[in-house]
């Protein structure tokens, strides 16, 4: 059996929790490959290294040189080692990568190196060989990530190597410089690794037992969440439950294999099992988990006989692709199209120049934009084979006095998408919760 291990930066944050993650790996001969984050924070109040080096970078952009920005990440790291006993040079590390630093002048490249570090010192602890990802994961010319070259180059580092430890986050773009993924990739990476040896379980440890039905900041102690499919992972990471990065399931998706969430200061907990379908057991629920997201626009366009209007849809797309915009939902109707747009995206004028420009294109009766909009997704296969889910969700939300903004439901019947005011976030989450976890029966969670 080969597992797939990737540490998140709490549990890299010093040498004590190292120890801690090595004593898990070494619990377990089937742990053969691991991926490691950038030291995150020790404390309240401290700073993660990957955010030192933003600040590192910033110094280099502004002065040509690191000066004091870099002094902070040498001593977090000078005393890892000297925690964790190690006999490596790490001046000679940190010197050399301060210098990288100084030539590149790369904001990715200098991020990279917290995680650069982080594996190499893992590797010396552990006794691992170490593989840099900048030498197997490929992105192509668009930024895209080059998966089959990444997959065979990784594939053939880890050939005749028993024992590694691969960094996570960054990889090699087309031009040859360092390129990461977006915060949270090392999931990515994790994945990567574990899709290339072809493993039989990805293990994600983080500092939770697997995933809650909800945040718990705004419900308290909500259920936790023992199996999900892929599809549900996808759903519930993108709308805010931000254990796993939502890209993670790509790389292992058509392997078929396993992820598992577990706990670096719980380890015996049994986490969250992350499932193809084929392996998906239905668990009962009518709803596995309930996540939401604040700060959306909506443009809403109504025209008269639009549905007879070839190509209407595509000259609203295309005034979008102009901009650089992209959309999260679509809902519509016989004369009315809603396009649902991250906030973020709109700023700086460009929500002004996209309506002028779906004005000239489509000559619309009405166009409005509705602001400051929260998406709320109920997600769980189990809502396909319950009668009245729907009413059971909107009932609950009109009996907590909020008024629905707008609705998607998807034709597979996985989630339910309810946009509401960002003011009544919150409320409404509670209220779908009570309805499904707090009324039901059912047994489920942790």
């Amino acid at each position: 059996m080969i597992k797939v291990c990737k540490f998140g930066g709490t549990s890299m944050a010093d040498g004590n929790m190292m120890k801690r993650v090595a004593s898990i790996i070494k619990s377990d001969d089937s742990r053969r490959y691991v991926v490691v984050s950038a030291p995150g924070k020790r404390f309240g109040g401290d700073v993660k290294i990957t955010d030192l080096l933003y600040a590192c970078y910033e110094s280099v952009k502004e002065t040509g040189s690191c000066g004091d920005a870099f002094a902070k990440i040498a001593d977090r790291f000078r005393g890892i080692v000297a925690e964790l006993g190690l006999k490596m040079a790490i001046e000679d590390v940190l010197d050399d990568t301060r210098r990288a630093i100084e030539r590149e002048r790369s904001a990715d490249f200098t991020a990279s190196r917290g995680e650069y570090l982080s594996a190499r010192v893992m590797a010396a602890l552990l006794g691992f060989e170490f593989i840099d990802a900048r030498d197997v994961v490929k992105f192509r010319a668009d930024g895209q990530l080059d998966s089959e070259l990444t997959f065979d180059l990784t594939a053939q580092a880890l050939k005749g190597k028993k024992y590694a430890v691969v960094s996570g986050f960054y990889g090699e773009g087309a031009d040859g410089r360092i390129k990461t993924f977006s915060r949270g990739g090392s999931d990515i990476s994790g994945a990567i690794v574990a899709r290339a040896a072809m493993a039989d379980l990805y293990e994600n440890w983080t500092d939770v037992s697997g995933f809650l039905a909800c945040d718990p900041r705004i419900v308290e102690n909500p259920v936790g969440i023992r199996a999900m499919s892929y599809k549900e992972l996808r759903e519930l990471s993108y709308m805010g439950a931000n254990v796993l990065h939502s890209e993670s399931i790509f790389p292992v998706r058509a392997a078929n294999i396993p992820i598992q969430i577990k706990n670096t200061f719980r380890p015996t907990d049994e986490g969250t099992m992350i499932l193809p379908i084929s392996k998906y057991t239905y668990s009962g629920r009518i709803v596995t988990g309930i996540a939401g997201k604040k700060n959306f626009a909506v443009i809403f366009i109504e025209k008269s006989l639009m549905n007879a209007e070839i190509g209407f849809a595509r000259k609203v797309l295309s005034a979008m692709e102009k901009h650089g915009v992209s959309f999260e939902h679509m809902p519509s109707g016989i004369d009315t199209m809603s396009f649902v747009i991250d906030s973020e995206s709109l700023k700086h004028g460009i929500l002004e120049e996209l309506l002028e420009d779906i004005r000239k294109a489509v000559n619309p009766d009405n166009l409005r934009v509705f602001d400051d909009i929260a998406l709320i997704a109920t997600v769980g296969h189990g809502m396909s084979k319950n009668v009245g889910t729907s009413a059971k969700l909107f009932d609950a939300i009109a009996r907590a006095g909020i008024n629905v903004r707008m609705i998607d439901q998807g034709s597979s019947e996985l989630n339910i998408i309810v946009g509401v005011d960002n003011d009544n976030c919150e409320r409404a989450i509670r209220a779908i919760y009570e309805e499904f976890f707090k009324k039901s029966e059912a047994t489920f969670g942790l």
